[in-house]
């Protein structure tokens, strides 16, 4: 019997999962982070780590939670896991790729749709009383239908993304660094430096991972490119966007508006993103369908039985950790 800490309150098939494997589970009870200290005390003797994305791994908890086989990660993403750490301290990581694709490419196109036609913003004038009847000037916002749509990361989320926009007759422009056959076969999309995707799109949206590269990949300079009718959408990850420099150019009209699900410097925002009308920002949702967190949920709990059975986990990010038979 296994001993394994979840790090926050999850859909409950994943844990029940863990539990009708016959190991001892335990669960933050609590509907919040933990702090980095509570952290380092709670992974201590414990065999597996089923972590969140707002959890940060690094070398100090990978020293904290020694012998732990296992940290499987609630999300596709893993910027928040020190993997090399892991790696050294002999610890398996792994994600759950693939099953959010739909759900994030859905909400970039929520969020597209949202600022673009001004929802949010109609909402909240008709919530207040304020709505006395139609009227010609009312709410104008920017057409959808046979714009140009850039996508800047063309890989499972970015593609998932684009081959939705086929029912709108969109011109696809995309920014990667390997090409796309399947946008291109699918919908004559044209692979383009970024800056041409910046320049000729009426909406730019973000599907690239954070690493080193890509952060601030999108700053003052890459915003001014844009078209003042163009709009931003970012499902992927807050720090690829420079937040100071997004709110600068929508106060100042340099882009139309942007549509965000994530932030720099989570759960803070840059001062002036609230008061800016032109930005829609939702709290970090775009996998939140009950559907799709419950296979998050069963996906890593999947991972670390895989791992605690002696078998590979489907998505292992470090396979130089396993028995050499199990690579």
């Amino acid at each position: 019997m296994a001993n394994i800490y979840v790090t926050r309150l999850i859909p409950q098939p994943g844990i029940d999962m863990l539990i009708a494997a016959g190991h001892q589970v335990e669960v933050n009870p609590d509907d919040r982070v933990l702090t980095q200290d509570e952290l380092l005390a709670k992974v201590k003797g414990r065999d597996a780590v089923l972590c969140l994305l707002t959890d940060t791994i690094d070398a100090a908890v990978c020293e904290a939670a020694a012998g732990c086989k296992i940290f499987g990660n609630y999300a596709v993403g893993f910027n928040n896991i020190d993997v090399p750490a892991c790696t050294r301290a002999g610890i398996a990581v792994t994600n759950t790729p693939g099953v959010l694709t739909d759900a994030t490419a859905d909400m970039a196109w929520a969020l597209l749709f949202s600022v673009a036609r001004r929802i949010v913003e109609g909402d909240k004038y008709t919530r207040e009383g304020r709505f006395k009847g139609w009227g010609p000037l009312l709410f104008l916002g920017g057409d959808i239908t046979g714009r140009t749509l850039g996508i800047i990361g063309a890989g499972r989320i970015g593609e998932n993304f684009a081959l939705k926009s086929k029912g709108f007759k969109m011109k696809v422009l995309y920014s990667d660094v390997n090409p796309n056959p399947t946008l291109e076969k699918e919908l004559g999309a044209t692979k383009v430096d970024m800056e041409t995707l910046l320049k000729e799109s009426d909406f730019v949206s973000v599907h690239v991972p954070l690493m080193p590269e890509t952060r601030h990949l999108i700053g003052r300079k890459e915003l001014a490119m844009m078209k003042p009718t163009a709009y931003l959408i970012n499902t992927s990850r807050g720090p690829v966007i420079d937040e100071e420099a997004l709110v600068e150019a929508l106060q100042k009209k340099t882009i139309a508006g942007a549509g965000l699900d994530v932030y720099e410097d989570e759960p803070a925002l840059k001062p002036g993103l609230t008061e800016c009308w032109n930005a829609v920002i939702p709290p970090h949702i775009a996998s939140a369908t009950l559907e799709t967190r419950t296979k998050m949920a069963t996906m890593a709990a999947g991972n670390i039985l895989a791992l605690l059975e002696g078998k590979r986990p489907p998505n292992i990010l470090n396979p130089e950790v396993l028995p050499a038979n199990l690579r």
